[in-house]
């Protein structure tokens, strides 16, 4: 699946630009991803794409 974070499934969400007179036109909020190696202990890695709010969970515990 592409744009999703593979821990949290955030993913790409559509809205509206404003313009100064409050016409709108679509646009799309994008996740801001990574791809990080994750330690699953035993030395066994796994490649993922996880969002930004998610690397920082995960930076604090000790498994990126």
């Amino acid at each position: 699946m592409a744009r999703t974070c593979e821990v949290c499934s955030k993913g790409t969400v559509a809205g509206n630009n404003r313009s100064h007179s409050m016409r709108a036109t679509k646009r799309k909020f994008k996740a801001n991803l990574f791809t990080k190696n994750i330690d699953l202990g035993d030395g066994f890695k796994v490649r993922v794409k996880i969002c930004s709010s998610c690397y920082k969970k995960l930076s604090k515990l000790g498994q990126i």
